[in-house]
């Protein structure tokens, strides 16, 4: 996948711009709060379906603006595409190949584009939500079908754990009526389950390979999925099964809480370097090589699955690697397109296409 054109219109501090970008590697330079990581947040969202640093679409129109259009151009293993997002005052309109598409869930799959942000260094020691974030997205633009079975799941979780809050208030319920959405919210979560399964399997595979060669083979890296399935089924037949007495079965311990204590939005995925917790004994070193390990792993995973690679993000993270890990980044990048941003023109980068950044302006 080729990233070729990135345009915008009052987005950020961009006033305008229109970007074509090198098949190989290109380079965004320029002093800090100039528009770099702007530019890089703008072709994303076609990638995530919303901005990774922003709460709400309004955060991200210019100032001096009513709203913000931004649109890519690219080309995928089945030719040339497009994908439009405008947003003003509250309307939101959505286009693919110029034509209006409904929703985000439509526009998610099609442009698959890999991030590694500094923010993402804390993927090893942060919280397990930061982890669950990265698997969704990742997953998502593989399997499109994920966004909406994940848009189900909460919906009923929420239903359900309504159900619950009232019972936690001594307020009668029905039974008939919780048990409804438990069946329901196995389901779902059977899907997620069998999908983030399958996914971890594959991004151990090629992160322990990673891994293996930036630590010169002293450092084996593992990922074990942690939920609340404790068989190891990967039959969605059989997780649903587990999932729904799972959640029949604690309901009384759930009606004291006023919550739902189990399922897939309580996962993890533990991370461990040579048999041991990297959340707990990784140095920082080790750690910015997991990140990178995995992030790189994200882009061979949907090779695999999808047939093509993913444009690659790397935004003002080369500066946090040491000088090992920076080039093994740079010598790996061959036949693939990756964008990056920094401060300045690094001799280190070979960059088929250097641009400038200053104002909102690309040069």
């Amino acid at each position: 996948m080729i990233l070729k054109r990135f345009k915008a219109e009052s987005f950020r501090n961009i006033k305008e711009c229109d970007i074509s970008f090198s098949p190989g590697t290109n380079l965004l330079y320029g002093n800090n709060a100039q528009g770099k990581t702007n530019a890089i947040e703008g072709i994303y969202i076609f990638a995530r379906g919303k901005s990774f640093r922003a709460g709400e679409d309004k955060e991200l129109k210019n100032f001096e603006a009513d709203g913000f259009r931004i649109s890519i151009e690219y080309e995928d293993k089945n030719g040339e595409n497009s994908l439009e997002y405008a947003f003003f005052g509250r309307e939101r309109r959505r286009k693919r190949n110029g034509y209006g598409i409904k929703s985000v869930k439509e526009m998610i799959g099609s442009f698959k584009a890999v991030l590694f942000y500094p923010d993402h260094l804390g993927l090893v020691k942060e919280s397990p939500e930061q982890r669950r974030a990265f698997l969704n997205v990742a997953i998502s633009q593989c399997y499109p079908f994920y966004v909406n079975c994940y848009s189900d799941y909460k919906e009923a979780l929420e239903n359900r754990s309504c159900i619950l809050k009232r019972a936690s208030k001594g307020e009668y319920i029905d039974s008939a009526e919780l048990n409804s959405w438990s069946y329901s919210l196995a389901e779902y979560a059977s899907h997620i389950y069998v999908m983030r399964k399958e996914y971890i399997k594959k991004l151990e595979y090629y992160a322990e390979k990673i891994m293996s060669e930036i630590s010169e083979g002293k450092e084996k890296l593992s990922l074990i999925y942690k939920s609340d399935i404790k068989s190891d089924t990967e039959s969605r037949e059989a997780a649903a099964y587990e999932y729904r007495n799972i959640f029949t079965s604690e309901t009384e311990r759930e009606k004291i809480v006023g919550m739902s204590l189990f399922g897939p939005h309580r996962d993890d995925m533990e991370i461990l370097i040579n048999g041991r917790s990297a959340r707990h004994f990784a140095s920082q070193g080790q750690q910015r090589s997991v990140v990178l390990a995995l992030k790189l792993a994200e882009g061979e995973v949907n090779r695999e699955i999808c047939g093509e690679y993913p444009v690659f993000l790397f935004d003002d993270v080369l500066s946090e690697l040491d000088e090992k890990r920076k080039k093994y980044v740079l010598s790996g990048i061959k036949e693939r397109q990756i964008i990056i941003t920094g401060c300045e023109m690094d001799p280190d980068i070979n960059a088929e296409k250097i641009i400038e950044v200053s104002l909102g302006e690309f040069k």
